[in-house]
C-alpha cells in the first residue's frame, strides 16, 4: 500500500479544498453579516494542514492500484467532510456542537440535505452560502466519482459504465482519461448551474437566492436558505423550474455529454435507464395527483398537480426540497415517496439511492428467474437495450442490493437502540442512506432534536450511501489489507 503517496494526494486535496472557504468570507464582506472570521480561520487551518501533509511526501510517485483507489475515494469524502465542518465549529451564530457541525457538513458534501438548523433565514448570509456551496461541490465530486472512478473499480455493477469497454450506451464512453472526463463533466455541470440560476432569477428570486438554490438543485441536495424550503416562494413557476432541473440533474451525465458532443438528442431515447427513469417519475406524479385529488387536499386541480409533481420529483430524485409538509399527506403517500428514494436517480447523476439501472436489472433478473421456472432448460440472457449483459454484472448488482439492505437494517436497529421510534428510525435511515434529507416523525422538519449518537450514526449512513456501499465496506475486509 502506497501510504505516503496517498497522504500526498490527500494533502493536495485539503489545500485545494481550503479555497472553498474564500467565497463565504467574501459574501460576508458584501453583506456585512459579521460571519466571515470563522471562514478565514478555517482557510488558514486547512492550508497549513494540507501543506504539512503534502510537503514531506511531495516526491512520492508510487503506482496506485485498485486497492489504493478504494482507500483514496473513502478518505477523500471522510477528510473533506471533516475539514468542511471546521468553519461550522468556529461559528458563533449558530453555535453548533461538534456532532451538529460534522452532521451538517457531511449532509452538505454528500448532497443529503438533512439539517440540524432551524430559523435558517436568520443566519448570516455567509453561512447560508457555504451550506449551498458545499452541496454544489459535493455534487461535482459525485459525478466524477460515479462516471470516472467507480466504473474502473468495478463497484456494484458500475463496470457497465467502464470507459474502456462499451457499456449499454455506446456513446457513454466519453474520454479515456479521468482528467479529461472530469473537465468535460465540469463544463456541463457549470453550464446547467448557470442556466438554473438565470431561470430562478427570471422567475422572481433575488440573485442570492437564485444562485444558492441553483447550487442545491443541480447537486440534487435539498438545502435551502429558508426553513420553508421552496414553499417560501409560493410560486408554481419556480416549482416547475426546480422540477425540470432536478430531472435533468438526475439523468446520467454521460448521456448529457454524449448528447452535447454528438448534437443529437436521440441519445437519450436510446438509453433504457433514461426511459425507465421517466416512466417511474410519471407513475409517481399520477399516483400522488390521484390520491390528493380524491381526498380534496388542495383548493383546485392546478395546485394539486403543482404539489404532486413537485413533491414526487423532489423526493424520488432524492433532492428533498419541500413546498408543503408531505409527511401529513393522506394514506400511503409519505411512505411511497420515502420508498421511491431507494430507486433514486440514474447512475452517473447527482441523485442518491440505489440508482435506476440497478433496480431495473434486479427486475429483469426476476423476470428471468420466472421464465426459468417455466422452461428450466432454456437459456435466457439479460439485455439492457440491445446488449446482453454478462452474469457477473448481474451478480454484482445482487451483491450491492444485499449489502444495501444489510447496512440499512443495522443502522435502523442502532437508531432504535438510541431511543428513536420505529417510523423516525426507518425514515431517517432511508433519508440518509439514500441521500434524501427529510424523513417522517421526529425528523420530518429537521434533525436537531435527535441525540448526538443518532447524528453520528446517520453521518455514517450518508457516507455509505454516497460511496455506493461497497467502496466503504471493502475496507473492512481482511483481504483488502492483506493483498
Amino acid at each position: 500500500m502506497q501510504f505516503r503517496t496517498i497522504i500526498k494526494i490527500l494533502g493536495q486535496l485539503v489545500a485545494l479544498f481550503s479555497i472553498t472557504m474564500v467565497p463565504p468570507a467574501l459574501v460576508s464582506l458584501i453583506y456585512k453579516d459579521g460571519g466571515g472570521v470563522p471562514f478565514v480561520l478555517a482557510f488558514i487551518f486547512s492550508v497549513v494542514i494540507g501543506l504539512a501533509a503534502y510537503y514531506p511526501n511531495r516526491h512520492e510517485h508510487g503506482d496506485l492500484k485498485a486497492r489504493e483507489g478504494f482507500l483514496i475515494v473513502v478518505l477523500f469524502w471522510l477528510v473533506l467532510g471533516t475539514f468542511a465542518a471546521v468553519p461550522l465549529v468556529f461559528l458563533q451564530e449558530p453555535n453548533l456542537s461538534l456532532a451538529d457541525s460534522v452532521f451538517e457538513a457531511f449532509s452538505g458534501l454528500t448532497t443529503t440535505g438533512a439539517t440540524v438548523l432551524t430559523g435558517i433565514e436568520y443566519l448570516p448570509k455567509s453561512v447560508l452560502f457555504y451550506r449551498q456551496q458545499l452541496q454544489w461541490l459535493g455534487g461535482m465530486g459525485i459525478i466524477v466519482l460515479a462516471v470516472a472512478v467507480l466504473p474502473m473499480l468495478g463497484v456494484g455493477g458500475m463496470q457497465l459504465y467502464r470507459a474502456e469497454t462499451p457499456g449499454p450506451v455506446k456513446d457513454s464512453k466519453m474520454t479515456p482519461r479521468i482528467a479529461d472526463t472530469a473537465k468535460h463533466l465540469w463544463y456541463i455541470y457549470v453550464s446547467l448551474t448557470i442556466a438554473c440560476t438565470l431561470a430562478y432569477w427570471a422567475a422572481g428570486m433575488d440573485w442570492f437566492d437564485a444562485i444558492c438554490h441553483a447550487f442545491s438543485t443541480i447537486a440534487i441536495g435539498g438545502f435551502s436558505t429558508y426553513d420553508a424550503s421552496m414553499g417560501q416562494f409560493d410560486s408554481p413557476l419556480i416549482n416547475f423550474i426546480c422540477v425540470v432541473f432536478l430531472l435533468i440533474a438526475a439523468i446520467n451525465f454521460s448521456l448529457h455529454y454524449a448528447a452535447v458532443s454528438s448534437r443529437n438528442i436521440r441519445v437519450y431515447l436510446r438509453d433504457p435507464e433514461f426511459k425507465v427513469f421517466l416512466l417511474i417519475q410519471l407513475a409517481l406524479v399520477i399516483v400522488c395527483f390521484t390520491v390528493l385529488s380524491s381526498n380534496n387536499i388542495y383548493a383546485d386541480g392546478d395546485e394539486t398537480l403543482d404539489q404532486a409533481m413537485f413533491q414526487a420529483v423532489s423526493m424520488s430524485t432524492t433532492a428533498g426540497f419541500a413546498t408543503d409538509n408531505f409527511s401529513a399527506w393522506p394514506l400511503f403517500l409519505p411512505i411511497l415517496l420515502i420508498f421511491s428514494s431507494f430507486i433514486g436517480g440514474c447512475a452517473g447523476s447527482t441523485g442518491g439511492g440505489m440508482k435506476v439501472v440497478r433496480v431495473f436489472l434486479l427486475y429483469l433478473q426476476g423476470i428471468r428467474e420466472l421464465n426459468r421456472l417455466v422452461h428450466p432448460r432454456a437459456i435466457y440472457s439479460i439485455k439492457l437495450g440491445r446488449k446482453a449483459l454478462p452474469d457477473k454484472v448481474v451478480e454484482a448488482v445482487w451483491g450491492f442490493f444485499s449489502a444495501y439492505a444489510l447496512v440499512f437494517v443495522i443502522i435502523m436497529l442502532a437508531l432504535m437502540g438510541t431511543g428513536m421510534d420505529n417510523i423516525s428510525a426507518f425514515s431517517a435511515t432511508a433519508a440518509c442512506l439514500n441521500n434524501l434529507g427529510p424523513g417522517l416523525g421526529e425528523v420530518a422538519a429537521h434533525y436537531g432534536a435527535i441525540s448526538d449518537t443518532a447524528k453520528w450514526l446517520l453521518t455514517i449512513a450518508m457516507v455509505f450511501g454516497r460511496l455506493e456501499i461497497f467502496t466503504l465496506l471493502v475496507l473492512f475486509t481482511p483481504t483488502f489489507w492483506r493483498g
